[in-house]
């Protein structure tokens, strides 16, 4: 039985870009923030891993620069592109900690959680 994706498209309704693949991201670990309604996280966020984040991360219980080996989880670190629940980057944002946002990586679905206005705020990749 096939996976049932949500169509792949960024947040300006045009073709997803991937995210990341070193280490590979995304809730399909397929290197982009595709989603479909068994990703309850939403991890639809591309970021851009900074130390701040990392820090903010492991504090509030998700330690996203350990390696965990037996996960082929290398560790993220600062530079890194990732997936992130579009929630907990919401959560960090209230927090003054939100990452910075490649939209044109970033799954439209965020966009239910986060208005596009707010994303726009922390783009990486708007000229």
């Amino acid at each position: 039985m096939a996976i049932e994706i949500a169509p792949s498209l960024n947040v300006f309704g045009e073709l997803l870009l991937p995210c990341n693949e070193d280490p590979i991201t995304g809730f399909f670990r397929d290197g982009c923030c595709n989603t479909n309604g068994d990703d309850i996280g939403s991890h639809t966020v591309c970021i851009e891993v900074s130390r701040t984040f990392l820090e903010y991360s492991r504090f509030k219980g998700n330690d996203l620069s350990t390696p965990v080996p037996e996960f082929g989880f290398p560790g993220l670190k600062h530079g890194d592109r990732w997936c992130l629940c579009a929630q907990r980057w919401l959560e960090a944002y209230h927090q003054d900690m939100a990452p910075r946002v490649h939209l044109m990586r970033t799954h439209q679905k965020a966009t239910e959680v986060i208005p596009l206005a707010l994303l726009k705020q922390f783009a990486v990749d708007l000229n």
